[in-house]
Parts: structure tokens; sequence; C-alpha cells
């Protein structure tokens, strides 16, 4: 193992120890029944069982048998959620042959981010994480289940089943993904066209057709952001079946993993091995690491360290630092490189990359996964052989290296993202796909406090010089951290102008990171007094990513006399439901410690 892994995950235990005992604590006495049906009453379970076919009643009586929950994020507008829609009965007809049932124990909200994109409802989308989990928690308390299933794919939605089944973590459980769509148009044709979009030379109905062309079926969105890092996380969590994630929607091979999912719930069932047996703190240096070699969403420090915390785990932007140094970055997907994760998947997939991770030293093989002891049992092929599903070993060596490469010729010697540091406080870059030539700018900063600011500056031709856009008020408490992803379009044209650009934001991008180096999850925010606040036009910056600092260049003292510039956030508490997440802002944690309102394990009374 390499040392510096091995010395990030005895700080991760020894930092965690006292909450991570009193987690495991609670689940060891959670875990003393193991069918929770029994201390039902007759009336509680006669409710319970109501709806169901005599013969599903009769099998619940019996309480030897099984009775699985299922945690869906179904609806028909979410292209990646849509395939969800009959998953649940898939379920319930293979479990009949275990002699078990499932049930439809809550359906919790999934949010589409590429339709709230620079929309007022984009301010609920990080929210949306702590209340699924809120959800699903409501599903699973009537605790009529022995397992669970937990259905979900995109941003917010993963991060937000995992919390849930982290504290409902004496039961068995598996998540089940849904698949990416087939390739459309290639993203770095779509990306053009948003840039000839920006710049006036394409009307609107020729970007709809090219977006359309693009996002065009049912079936996880193809690029490599939040959604498909979260299927690449799980598999390094070993939580759902292996080198399964990418495998299309709507396929034979597909409905068979399903099938599979729930004859693994029961194995994983019959021998009571919960998720609180399986995730720990190994499991979590493990996601990180997939996440550096992957070059994923940014999204992830900041839903990661929320994760951990359900665990009892204590997670830090300092540990993502460590572990990038030492990480190479193996994958190149959009926005990191032009192809998307069906040729990614054609390439070999997980299995191709944790096998080359597993070679280097660079992960926890010593860890417990839903088929079994080892992250070595996910360096396999899924396939089908005379309508049999068999999971194939071999050496797993990609297949195209210009997608997949290898831990003698990495793409790059460290990860896809870095802390950056300085007197504005830290904050998080994604560097994998930023040229040599875009790590260091040094410019006068221009202030916006929306992203409508700089797309009317831009507009009106005021954009066009060297500058590092400070784009503040973005943080979890101001507004509820919406990402910004609209800024892209415009600062990509001007960066392709030859001016050099740059962003620091206390807001988020996430998979809209790409080419234009932008300092992302600012904290300390502008809404609780961050300097970020006091930064005024024409300031000099360094932004420095190489050596992981921004400095600003304000004489000594003069920062911190000025006023945090104070601007008016009422109309953002109202408006398409945003009135009824105010307790939200008002109690959620900064993005370095999570951006949730949910308290670490042991801590909830404090």
């Amino acid at each position: 193992m390499n040392n510096i892994i091995l010395e990030v995950t005895k700080n991760i235990i020894n930092r965690s120890r006292k909450h991570r005992t009193i987690y495991l604590e609670r689940m060891a006495a959670a875990k003393s029944e193991s069918v929770n049906r029994k201390p039902l009453g007759c009336s509680n379970l006669a409710h319970a069982i109501a709806p169901m076919s005599a013969e599903e009643k009769e099998r619940l009586m019996d309480m030897d048998t099984y009775n699985m929950g299922i945690i869906t994020s179904y609806n028909d507008m979410l292209s990646a959620h849509q395939p969800y829609g009959t998953y649940p009965e898939i379920l319930k007809n293979e479990l009949k042959n275990y002699n078990s049932t499932a049930q439809v124990a809550s359906g919790v909200p999934a949010m589409c981010d590429g339709v709230t994109q620079g929309k007022r409802g984009m301010e609920l989308s990080l929210f949306s994480r702590d209340n699924i989990a809120m959800a699903s928690a409501v599903g699973l308390s009537h605790d009529v289940y022995d397992g669970a299933f937990y259905l979900g794919v995109c941003d917010k939605i993963v991060p937000g089943l995992f919390i849930a089944a982290s504290s409902f973590g004496h039961l068995p459980s598996i998540f089940v993904p849904s698949g990416p769509m087939p390739s459309g148009i290639s993203n770095k044709e779509k990306a053009k066209v948003r840039e000839e979009y920006a710049q006036g030379k394409v009307d609107e109905s020729s970007l709809l057709k090219v977006e359309s062309a693009s996002y065009h079926s049912c079936g996880t969105c193809t690029f490599f952001g939040t959604a498909n890092s979260n299927q690449m996380l799980l598999e390094m969590m070993g939580l759902q079946l292996p080198n399964s994630s990418f495998v299309n929607t709507n396929t034979p091979l597909r409905d068979e993993l399903t099938k599979q999912s729930a004859k693994t719930l029961v194995s994983l069932t019959n021998t009571n091995m919960s998720i609180s047996d399986i995730v720990n703190e190994k499991s979590f240096v493990n996601a990180v690491v997939g996440l550096m070699a992957t070059g994923g969403s940014t999204n992830h420090t900041i839903h990661l360290i929320a994760m951990a915390k359900a665990c009892g785990i204590i997670l830090t932007w300092e540990d993502f630092d460590a572990i990038s140094k030492v990480v190479p970055l193996l994958c190149r997907m959009y926005p990191n490189g032009s192809a998307d994760v069906n040729h990614f998947r054609d390439a070999g997939g997980m299995g191709v990359v944790i096998n080359e991770l597993l070679k280097a030293g660079l992960v926890h093989n010593d860890v417990e996964t839903v088929v079994g002891f080892g992250l070595d049992k996910y360096v396999v092929e899924p396939t089908l052989t005379d309508s049999t599903l068999e999971f194939l070993s071999s050496d797993m060596i990609s297949t195209n290296d210009e997608v997949i490469s290898n831990i003698e010729i990495p793409y790059s010697k460290e990860g896809g993202l870095k802390l950056l540091g300085g007197i504005l406080g830290e904050s998080i870059i994604k560097t994998s796909a930023l040229k040599e030539e875009h790590l260091y700018i040094k410019a006068p900063a221009m202030v916006f406090h929306s992203q409508e600011e700089l797309l009317t500056a831009f507009i009106n031709k005021e954009l066009e010089k060297d500058f590092i856009a400070v784009v503040c008020y973005q943080g979890p408490k101001a507004n509820g951290m919406p990402e910004l992803h609209k800024l892209m379009p415009p600062l990509g044209v001007l960066q392709e102008k030859g001016f050099k650009v740059a962003i620091i934001t206390d807001g988020r991008m996430s998979g809209a990171s790409g080419k234009v180096p932008s300092a992302i999850h600012l904290s300390p925010e502008a809404y609780e007094g961050g300097l970020i606040s006091k930064i005024r036009n024409d300031d000099m910056i360094e932004f420095d990513v190489e050596n992981g600092t921004i400095t600003v260049f304000v004489e000594n003292g003069i920062l911190d006399k000025r006023e945090n510039k104070k601007i008016d956030l009422q109309s953002n508490r109202f408006g398409l439901g945003r009135e009824l997440f105010v307790n939200f802002r008002a109690s959620i944690s900064s993005a370095k410690e999570g951006a949730t309102t949910f308290k670490l394990v042991g801590e909830e009374n404090s």
C-alpha cells in the first residue's frame, strides 16, 4: 500500500474514533432483532400488509421470510430515473424465487439539475440531498423491513440515499443503478454550439436541436458529471454490483443486473451483512481515490464529507488534497476529454480502473462489499452467456488508452482535484481539464453577485480583457449554493479569444468545471463574513494552481478594514417553494463541512 494512503487512512480513523464508536454501538443495538415484523402488534402488521396479494400476505405472516423495503427516486421527468418505474415489479418478481417480498417504502424527490440550471429552482438543489435522506427515513421508519434497495443515480439523490442508508445501517442494503443513455451528439460538439450561442452566432432553435441530440433518451446523461461520479463512488465503496454502473438502460444485461441485485440482497440478509458492516474509513478513502483517478465531480468534496458524517467518520478537504497528490489521473471523459461514459465502459470501465489502482497499492483491498470480501471482486466484466448473467474475471486492461490509461503512463501524475488556500480561505479546483498555460493567472478582479450580472457584462462587451471573476453570495447560507454552469460558455469564449480568465466563488460548478480555472466552494462564504465579500473591482489577484494558492494584492490591513459588501437576498427567500427551506439556510454548515443540516453522529443535541 502507498504510504500516503495509509497515513491518510490512519488519520481519519484516529480523528473519527469517538464518533465512529457511537455509530457502531447504535447499529449493533438496532441489529439485535433480525426480523423487524416480530415486535409489531397484529393491527400494525395488518396495516403493513393490507395492500399486498394473498400470496404475499401468507409469506409475510411467516416471520422467517424476508420483506425488503424499496426507496425509489422514480419520476418520469428525470431521464436517469424514468427507468425506475418498472424496477419495483422486477425486484418483487425476482424475490419470489427466494420466498421473499418487497414493498416500496418511500418515494423521494429527484431534481434534474439540467432543467434548473440558471433558474431559481436550482437554489433548492443542494438542500434536496438532506430532504431525500429525511424522506427515506420516513419510509423506513415503519420498521417492517429486513433489507433495503436504494434506487437512485443523479446528483444529490445518491448522497441523500446514502445518508439515509447509513442512518439505517443495521439493514442489509444495496444500491441499484439504472444505467446511462446511449451516446448522442458528442459532448465536445455540444459545448462548441453553446459557446457559439453565447456569442450570438447561432439562434435558440439551433441550440435546442443540439441539446436535444445530446440529451435524447432515458438514462443518465453521458458526460462524467456528478451523476456518473456517484455511480463510480458506489462501486469504489462496494455498494452495488461490480462494473455495473455504466451498462445502458433498458437492455437485457441491465435487466439481469437488476434481478441479480435482488438475489444479492437476499444473500446479504441471509448472512446479516448490513451496510454498517461494509462501509468504514477505508471505504471512504477508496471513494476519494476513485474520485481523483477518474477526474470526477467537485460536488463530492461536499457530499462525501456529509456522507461520512452519517457514519461517524470525519473526512476533510486536506484528506482529499493529500490523496490527490499521490493518485494519478487515469481517465478522460468529458469535460476532461471528448469521450463519454459509454466509451469508458467500452474501454473496460470501473473494472480496469480498480485493477490499476489495486496494482499500484492506492486502494484498500481488505474491505467488505455487497458481493464479498475484497475490492478485487470488482475486477470483473458482467456479461450474458445464453441469457445467463456471469461476472467474468480477466486481466482487465484498457481497450482504449485515449479513455482509460494505466498507472505507468497516466494522463497526469496527480488526481483531478486540488485544494487552494490563502487569505480568502480554502477552495477546491478541478484540474483534470486545465491546460498547463491556465494553471497560473495574475489579473484584476471583477466582482459579480450573480450569474446574471456576469452574463449581462459579457453581452455588453465589458469582459474583453484579462480578469478574475469574483462571484460571491452564492454559498449555502446565501442562496442554497446553486451550480453556476451558465458562467462556462461566455468565459470559455473569452479564453478562446486569448484572454486570461478565471473564477473565484463561494458557489458550485460541479461537472461544468472544465477548461476555465475555477476556485469553487470557497469557505468561509460571503454571507458569513468571508473575505471574498471585501474584494473590490481592480484588486489584483494571483491564481496559482500549481502551488495551491490564491493571493490578493491589497496593502496590509486594507482588506480587514473594508466593510463586507452587503446585498439584498430577500428575493431568494421565496418563490418556487424556497420559503419552505428557510430553516435549511439557517442551519446548514459550510461547504468545507459538507454543506449539511445534519450533525456528526454523537453531536445531534449540540
